[in-house]
């Protein structure tokens, strides 16, 4: 009997353990491409001679994420020459951006920028 208990400490059966070493599979699945980003759209504003200059000021502030002193700023660029670049964003925001401002009155219209 004492043979038997020998013959199973032999065969690794004792209990104890062996470090094996896992190696990566090869077969990983292919990266999936990065988003593609929308093209973008300039959001522009007009001048018109309905609205006044703190109504305009202030509407754009409320309708986008500029500040008081850049909203200024593009009224004042509207005013001069006629056409301001509000901001540039994805197609579906611009056309968002566009009806709330005519809901307000003002004149924005939407290109591709390129």
């Amino acid at each position: 009997m004492a043979d038997q208990d020998t013959d199973k400490k032999d065969k690794g059966t004792s209990g104890g353990a062996t470090a094996t070493q896992t190696m990566p599979d090869k077969k990983q699945k292919p990266k999936s491409p990065a988003p593609r980003q929308m093209p973008p759209w300039k959001v522009l504003l007009h001048n018109d001679d309905k609205n006044d200059q703190p109504y305009v000021v202030q509407t754009i502030v409320q309708l986008t994420p500029l500040n008081k002193e850049d909203a200024n700023e593009r009224m004042l660029e509207a005013h001069k020459t006629g056409v301001a670049l509000l901001l540039t964003t994805h197609k579906e925001r611009a056309e968002l951006y566009q009806e709330q401002f005519q809901s307000k009155g003002l004149v924005v219209t939407i290109v591709a920028a390129e």
